[in-house]
């Protein structure tokens, strides 16, 4: 164990998220922090630097563009990494697997925090021309294991990215992005009524069901889709608008996490209809034990993994998220049967709150730590 008159110096590094990122800083950071490990922050935002919750954030400045960013940052956040000189480099974004061997070549402790399978992502992007997918794929796979294998450890959000670590890296770690229960301790407490809505919160993408969600409120029997969120491209907005459905749909942009908060309570339940893709049938998405730790019900993709996950818990609908009919009857039955929503959201919030929360999943990150000691 670390005593407790020794703060070891760490330093989580991204160039792609954003500086208050729930998994980076609210709850890995800030717990780090808590555990009196000395915390710095390295991002690329331009929002300048500051001191937060007991940790430091140091920003390297903001790139005019994505091309700029991977072929240039990396060099940037390795420069202000080595002046920090700290005992574990922890990093969060695929195109700063680079620095990583020349961090771990000066002899620190080096984790790769892999959020997502990067490879088979790449088999799902639309942009990129249907030959190329599965080769590219196979080169960023190789290329991600080849790295990893020189590292000190890798912290993964699913199981199936853990075992496919294990095979290159023996030292792996499954910390799952699962809620605070904290953040949804005021729940029910300021009285919000309950309108004749479901809500998504969260990115805004054809992937993530945007299409099919807006136009299953055509089935939906006049309830109303709380939709909040960016939308990923002003396309797609487009697109969404000229469904039928959009008629019942209230449009609220960004929220806070106050914001989420409110909108949830206002819910009678929470959609989370991911299209069947590669990178998302084997997926914990983060939004679906948001929306049980608020206490409603969630109308979830069919996967074999989700069911897996929280089927036994009867907190939840399952529907073809390809299919806006299953999705609208769904919405329908819920916003109609408000005893059974109530009855299946109070079953979901009792889960989150007895294993699929974040205090959990802090313990292991924090002992993964204290094995370098």
């Amino acid at each position: 164990m670390i005593k407790n008159t020794i703060k070891r110096k760490v330093c989580h590094l991204t160039t792609v998220h954003v500086r208050y990122d729930t998994r980076i800083f609210v709850k890995e950071c800030c717990c780090l922090a808590e555990k009196e490990y000395d915390v710095t922050l390295i991002v690329a935002d331009g929002k300048g630097d500051e001191d937060k919750n007991g940790v430091r954030i140091l920003d390297v400045g903001k790139p005019s563009g994505r091309i700029k960013r991977v072929l240039h940052y990396h060099k940037i956040i390795l420069s202000k990494a080595l002046e920090l000189n700290a005992d574990i480099f922890h990093f969060h974004d695929p195109e700063l697997l680079r620095i990583g061997t020349n961090l771990k070549k000066k002899g620190k402790i080096v984790i790769y925090d892999s959020h997502e399978d990067v490879p088979r992502q790449v088999l799902d992007k639309a942009y990129l021309p249907s030959f190329l997918r599965r080769p590219l794929s196979k080169i960023i796979e190789r290329y991600e294991n080849k790295i990893v294998s020189q590292l000190s450890g890798v912290v993964t959000v699913t199981p199936n990215l853990e075992r496919r670590f294990l095979i290159t890296n023996k030292n792996v770690v499954q910390v799952c992005n699962f809620p605070k229960i904290q953040e949804f301790e005021i729940v029910g407490s300021q009285n919000i009524v309950k309108e004749d809505a479901v809500c998504y919160v969260g990115a805004i993408s054809k992937v993530r069901g945007v299409l099919n969600m807006v136009d299953a409120m055509r089935f939906s029997n006049g309830a109303k889709l709380l939709l909040g969120g960016k939308f990923e491209n002003e396309g797609l907005r487009e697109e969404t608008v000229k469904s039928k459905g959009w008629k019942n749909v209230e449009e609220l942009g960004f929220l806070s996490r106050d914001e989420v908060r409110v909108t949830l309570e206002k819910s009678v339940a929470g959609l989370v209809v991911l299209e069947p893709t590669k990178s998302y049938v084997d997926s914990i998405p983060v939004k679906m034990f948001e929306y049980m730790i608020a206490g409603i019900p969630v109308v979830a993709s069919d996967f074999s993994y989700w069911r897996e996950l929280i089927e036994k818990e009867n907190c939840a609908l399952f529907v073809d998220p390809q299919k806006p009919e299953d999705i609208g009857k769904a919405i329908k039955t819920l916003v109609n049967e408000r005893q059974r929503a109530s009855e299946m959201g109070l079953r979901g919030r009792k889960a989150v709150l007895e294993k699929f929360n974040w205090a959990s999943q802090e313990k292991k990150l924090i002992a993964f730590y204290d094995s370098f000691s």
